[in-house]
């Protein structure tokens, strides 16, 4: 009979054994992400993540501003990675992704925190900017759960992800949350600094999708499936309609749909014109009537907060 969150399930076979041996040899010659630096993080070696061995966490705790289903009573329990795979010169996490925020800690530590957040009453184990740092992550996961870690797993990412680690967290990730930023890969090069942001966003969230399929909400909590997140930005750089176009006609009407109102410039951002400005009213309600148009309907009713 199989046990709930799945990764319980390999946890029971030893497949999480293997996956997270795998995932500690593509460190030797890092392809964790489409990045693809090739560095021996294994040997203190850096790529553009900044990361080596160990796992770097920024923060921990409930947290109350995420969507409406992961927030339920007590919180999320979110845990913010330090550094990032994507150079977003307007990121929202600045001190976090570009400066380095945080601390270098072991994975016990980091299965520590996920049952402090468990004790705590969050609904489930929110990683944020987790994809440079996955094999930390899962032997974390393997730890926890031997010590009795039962909440779901939520991969909250940046969408520019490799398709081979994320067949590795197969079973393991409950809820995939992925950002699609853009769908003009010149844009994603100038405001992300990432190469083919478009062909591999589509790819992942189309994988993310496959394994868990639409989200489930049980009284009110999330259980499984996939959450997207869009940031809407100022002149359309986020290329909002094409963003929208794809959930609904490559992944599903019925996907559970962020879009997203509190841009704010942030970093470099005064040095890219218009992303030195919030977005307007009227961008917003142009956003917003563009999911209605296609058919999103399925949105978190926490959207535009900014307007309220």
């Amino acid at each position: 009979m199989n046990k709930y969150p799945s990764y319980l399930n390999l946890l029971d076979s030893g497949e999480l054994d293997k996956r997270i041996e795998v995932l500690y040899e593509k460190l030797s010659s890092c392809t964790l992400c489409p990045n693809e630096c090739k560095v021996n993080r294994l040997e203190g070696e850096k790529g553009i993540c900044k990361v080596t061995n160990k796992p770097m966490v920024s923060s921990y705790g409930p947290h109350f501003g995420e969507e409406r289903p992961l927030v339920g009573k007590n919180g999320s329990g979110a845990i913010f990675f330090t550094y990032c795979n994507l150079s977003c010169v307007y990121c929202q996490n600045w001190e976090i992704s570009h400066l380095g925020e945080g601390d270098i800690i072991d994975e016990e530590d980091l299965a520590k925190i996920m049952l402090i957040l468990q004790v705590w009453g969050c609904h489930n184990i929110n990683l944020v900017t987790p994809t440079h740092q996955v094999p930390f992550i899962v032997k974390a996961i393997k730890i926890a759960a031997e010590k009795g870690l039962i909440l779901p797993i939520v991969y909250n990412c940046g969408g520019y992800e490799s398709i081979e680690t994320l067949k590795l967290l197969d079973g393991i990730i409950d809820i995939y949350m992925p950002d699609i930023k853009y769908m003009d890969d010149s844009v994603a090069l100038k405001l992300s600094k990432v190469k083919n942001y478009s062909k591999v966003v589509k790819a992942a969230v189309k994988e993310m999708h496959r394994q868990v399929g639409d989200l489930i909400i049980e009284n009110g909590i999330a259980k499984r499936g996939l959450i997207i997140r869009h940031l809407v930005l100022p002149g359309d750089l986020s290329q909002t309609e094409e963003v929208i176009k794809f959930i609904k006609e490559e992944i599903s009407p019925h996907t559970y749909f962020n879009l997203m109102d509190q841009y704010r410039p942030c970093g470099d951002a005064w040095k890219y014109p218009p992303l030195d400005r919030k977005i307007t009213k009227e961008e917003w309600e142009r956003a917003l009537k563009l999911a209605y148009k296609y058919g999103l309907t399925r949105l978190d009713d926490r959207r535009a907060r900014f307007w309220n």
